[in-house]
C-alpha cells in the first residue's frame, strides 16, 4: 500500500512514517507539511492512502479532502486532528476514518488496515508482485 503522510508537525510525521516501517505491507511515497505540497504528491503518485493531519496549513480540511478525491479518486483518507470535534467534520466530507492524534499508535494502524481492507488499497507487496509479472510477460 502506498501512503502520503501529511502533517505540518515534523514530530507526527516521524511518528507515522517509523510505525508504518514496521509493516512490509506499506511504503510511504512522501511528505508534506501544507496543502500545497500534499496535492503535488497526490498528482505525481496517486497513493493508496493519505494520511490527512485535518488542520493542514493552506486550506480548511473539507476542501483539501475534496481536491484530493478530484486528483485520485481512488484514494482513502484517513483524516488525522488533536481536536476531537473534528471528528464529525472528517467523516460527513468523506474521509474513510478518523484517529485523533492522542490516540496510541495501535488505533491509526487499525485504522490503515481497516481502510485498505475496504478501500481500493492494496498491500505494496502484492503491487511489487504484480509489477514483476507485468515485466516479466
Amino acid at each position: 500500500m502506498h501512503v502520503l503522510l501529511a502533517d505540518d508537525q515534523a514530530k507526527v510525521r516521524s511518528a507515522m512514517r517509523l510505525l508504518f516501517e514496521q509493516d512490509p505491507d506499506i511504503e510511504v511515497m512522501g511528505e508534506a507539511v501544507d496543502a500545497t505540497g500534499l496535492l503535488d504528491w497526490v498528482k505525481v503518485v496517486c497513493p493508496d492512502m493519505v494520511l490527512l493531519d485535518w488542520e493542514l496549513p493552506g486550506g480548511d480540511g473539507e476542501e483539501i479532502l475534496s481536491a484530493i478525491r478530484d486528483s485520485c479518486s481512488r484514494v482513502s483518507i484517513v483524516a488525522l486532528s488533536g481536536r476531537h470535534e473534528a471528528r464529525r467534520a472528517a467523516l460527513d466530507a468523506g474521509a474513510d476514518a478518523f484517529v485523533s492524534k492522542g490516540d496510541p499508535p495501535e488505533r491509526l494502524m487499525e485504522a490503515v488496515k481497516a481502510c485498505a481492507c475496504n478501500g481500493s488499497a492494496r498491500p505494496a507487496a502484492a503491487l511489487r508482485s504484480e509489477r514483476g509479472q507485468e515485466a516479466a510477460t
